[in-house]
């Protein structure tokens, strides 16, 4: 983890025209963000447990939690570790009884699992590199606009497919 850069889970947005979900990560001590395109059960997931919505019965990231809690283990970080022919790979790490221990992930399951533990999130610096952009911030009220238009547009058939893939 030498290279790793700490970074902040800014939300989810909406990419127009497509209005495919992004979670959007940013740089905690610069001005990149790394836009990560999810699926939209995934952003549901992510921006739900970020505006603290409990729901009635534990979802697949709460019961991941609750798991990992019960075994006595504790998400330590997430790691977005590579960008490989356009697709974003992360590493879950957990520490337990058994020692330190790395779990391959989408980065959109372990930034969700991140989110409902409070476990800091990192992107290696050369995925920072080839994918981390600068954009212009725009006003909070246009992003909560945007996203309140994702969620209105949100069917249970969204919910049906989680086979979706995270690219760039």
């Amino acid at each position: 983890m030498t290279d790793a850069v700490p970074m902040t889970v800014t939300g989810v947005r909406v990419e127009l025209p497509s209005n495919q979900p992004i979670v959007l990560l940013r740089e905690q001590a610069g001005a990149r963000y790394l836009p990560i395109w999810i699926g939209a059960v995934e952003a549901t997931a992510i921006a739900s447990a970020m505006e603290g919505v409990q729901p009635p019965r534990p979802l697949t990231h709460d019961l991941l939690r609750d798991v990992i809690e019960s075994l006595g283990a504790t998400v330590v970080r997430v790691v977005v570790t590579e960008l490989r022919d356009s697709i974003f790979f992360a590493d879950l790490v957990l520490e337990g009884p058994a020692g330190e221990v790395t779990v391959s992930s989408r980065p959109s399951d372990a930034i969700a699992l991140a989110v409902r533990t409070g476990a800091p999130v990192f992107a290696s610096g050369s995925v920072l590199d080839d994918a981390g952009i600068v954009i212009e911030e725009e006003s909070e009220e246009e992003e909560i606009e945007r996203f309140r238009e994702f969620l209105e547009q949100v069917t249970i058939e969204d919910f049906l497919d989680s086979g979706g893939s995270e690219t760039s």
